[in-house]
Formats: C-alpha cells, structure tokens, sequence
C-alpha cells in the first residue's frame, strides 16, 4: 500500500544518489521525502548505540547544505520553519516525547 511505498522510498534522494531504487526528484512520493528529511534530522540529533548524539544545530546545517541536492527545499524548509517555531523533544525512558507545534506551517 500507500505506506510501505513511503518507508520504502524515505532513503531516496534527489539527485538520485538514494536507495533502493536510486529514484530522483518527483519520482520520490512527497511523503517520502517528507519522511526522509524527519528520518536525517531525528537520526543525527539523537544518540545512537555507536555514536553519541550530533545535536539539532548539526542536524539542521546539514539538510540546509543539500537543501535542492539530496533533500527537497520545500520540506527543508518546512522543517526548519517547525523547530524555529520552537519543536522539541525530550528523551524520557528511552521513549521520545515530542512537543508538538499545532500551528500551520
């Protein structure tokens, strides 16, 4: 379904240089690139078993430097517009919890 064409597709990148399909562009779904840019902001931010976290500023430079190269500017700044309306999330028993931002964007 839908849903598993969006994870399938979230480590696609614009440029084509993504995987499994080396899709470029609109060829990605738009929820997918949507996911893709969520999964690199949360992944660096976090710490992870072999590497501790890289925090949320590394986290944002780095889709800002391939904004319209690997990641979708639209989404890009999307993303950027949520955590300057001040998104966060707290780590509390492993769990995240975020702090949502419900205004439209």
């Amino acid at each position: 379904g839908p849903v598993a064409e969006i994870v399938l597709q979230h480590h696609e990148r614009l440029d084509g240089s993504g995987y499994p399909r080396g899709l470029k562009g609109d060829e990605i779904l738009l929820e997918a690139r949507i996911l893709g840019v969520a999964d690199v902001v949360e992944a660096m931010a976090s710490h992870r078993p072999y590497r501790p976290a890289m925090g949320i500023d590394k986290a944002l430079e780095e889709i800002k430097k391939y904004s319209g190269i690997l990641y979708d500017p639209e989404v890009v700044k999307a993303c950027l517009r949520v955590f300057e309306k001040g998104f966060t999330w707290t780590e509390k028993g492993g769990a995240k919890t975020p702090e949502l931002v419900y205004e439209r964007i």
